[in-house]
C-alpha cells in the first residue's frame, strides 16, 4: 500500500476555524483572555446545534488580526504535510468582522497569512465566504461585498452554511447577485435535511458544488439530476458520523454515492472537532470502504477536477497522482519536499 500522506490532494470543504491547532487555540484563548472550550474527545454530539454551540466557542477566541493570520499560515503548514497542494479553506469573513467592529479585518488577515503560508509550504489556497442560514439576510450581502472586493486576491466565491431547517430563499436576491458578478457558489446542503434542501442549493443558489450532499440518496430522481449535470458533492465522512449523521464509518453512504455514478470528493469539514486529518479521511476510507489505492487516486482525482483550481494546476496535480500510483517517490517526480 501506498503512503497516503505522499498522494496529492485537494481538499474542497474544510472550515478555516475548525482547523486550529488546540496549542495555539490555547495561547490566543489566553492572550484575550477568552475561555477556550475542552478537546471533545468524544467526537459525537447531541445534534446539529449542540454542534454549532460548541463552535461557537471555538471562533470567539480569535479577536487579532494576528490570531487569524496565524491560523492560517498553520492551516498551509498542516494541510502541506498531510499531501494537500490546493485548499479551498471556508471563512466566516463577515462575521467575525460584524463581531469584532472592522468588517475586513479579519479577511484581510486570512488572506495575509494564507499567503505567506504558501510561499513557505507550497499549498495553493482560494477563499470562500459562508454565511449561516440563521443570520440576516444584511450579513449575508456584507459576504457579497467582502467577496466581490477580494475577488481575485485569493476569494473565489461564497456559501450558504449553517442549519439547513433555515430555507435558503430569503438569500435568493443575494445568491443571484453573487452569480452575476462571477462568483462561485457552493452551499451545504443534504446534510442535516432532505433532497429538497438540494434541489433549493440549485434551482435558487445557483451551487456549482454541493456541500455534504449525502441525502441525496434518498431521492432516485435527483440522484439522476445530480448525476447528469455533473454537480460534485463534498463529502466528509468524519464529521457526518461526528454529528449523528451516520451511525459509523463502515455505514457511511459514500460507497453508495460514488456507485450511483455522482461526483464524490473526499473532505474533512471539521478537523479540529473530529481530531482527523485529509491524509486521515483517505486512511478511514481505505480501511472502512476496502478501497485500494487505484480507487483512493480516483477520490484524489474528482476532488481536483471538482475544485476552482486554475487549469494548470489541475494538470499539475493530475500528473502527480498519477506518478504517485505508479510508485514515483518525491524526488523521482521532481517536487520538492519542505519541512513543516
Amino acid at each position: 500500500m501506498r503512503d497516503l500522506s505522499l498522494l496529492p490532494k485537494a481538499h474542497l470543504h474544510v472550515h478555516l476555524e475548525s482547523t486550529i491547532r488546540w496549542a495555539t487555540l490555547r495561547e490566543i484563548g489566553a492572550a484575550g483572555d477568552v475561555p477556550v472550550p475542552a478537546e471533545n474527545g468524544a467526537l459525537a454530539f447531541e445534534g446539529f446545534r449542540h454542534f454549532a454551540d460548541y463552535n461557537s466557542l471555538i471562533r470567539g477566541c480569535l479577536r487579532r488580526p494576528e490570531d487569524f493570520r496565524r491560523v492560517a499560515v498553520e492551516f498551509c503548514a498542516d494541510e502541506a504535510a498531510q499531501g494537500t497542494r490546493y485548499a479551498e479553506v471556508t471563512f466566516t469573513a463577515a462575521s467575525h468582522g460584524e463581531r469584532l467592529g472592522d468588517l475586513a479585518m479579519p479577511l484581510e488577515a486570512v488572506l495575509e497569512g494564507l499567503a505567506e503560508g504558501q510561499a513557505a509550504y507550497g499549498v495553493e489556497c482560494r477563499v470562500l465566504l459562508d454565511h449561516s442560514r440563521r443570520r440576516s439576510v444584511e450579513r449575508a450581502w456584507h459576504t457579497f461585498e467582502l467577496a466581490r472586493r477580494y475577488a481575485g486576491n485569493g476569494v473565489v466565491g461564497i456559501g450558504l452554511a449553517g442549519e439547513e431547517s433555515y430555507p435558503l430563499r430569503p438569500f435568493a436576491e443575494v445568491l443571484d447577485a453573487a452569480h452575476e458578478e462571477g462568483l462561485r457558489l457552493v452551499h451545504h446542503a443534504g446534510e442535516t435535511c432532505g433532497p429538497d434542501s438540494i434541489r433549493e442549493a440549485i434551482e435558487i443558489g445557483h451551487a456549482e458544488r454541493i456541500g455534504h450532499g449525502i441525502r441525496v440518496l434518498d431521492d432516485p430522481e435527483l440522484v439522476a439530476e445530480v448525476r447528469e449535470r455533473a454537480i460534485p458533492l463534498e463529502v466528509c465522512p468524519s464529521s457526518n458520523v461526528a454529528l449523528g449523521l451516520a451511525p459509523s464509518l463502515p455505514a457511511h453512504p459514500l460507497p453508495r454515492l460514488r456507485d450511483a455514478g455522482l461526483l464524490v470528493t473526499l473532505n474533512t469539514d471539521i478537523p479540529l472537532i473530529t481530531g482527523t486529518s485529509l491524509t486521515e479521511e483517505y486512511a478511514r476510507a481505505r480501511a472502512g470502504f476496502g478501497y485500494g489505492d487505484e480507487v483512493l487516486a480516483e477520490l484524489a482525482r474528482a476532488t481536483v477536477d471538482a475544485s476552482f483550481a486554475p487549469a494548470t494546476t489541475k494538470e499539475r496535480l493530475h500528473r502527480e497522482i498519477a506518478a504517485w500510483l505508479d510508485g514515483a517517490g518525491p524526488h523521482e517526480r521532481g517536487c520538492v519536499q519542505r519541512s513543516v
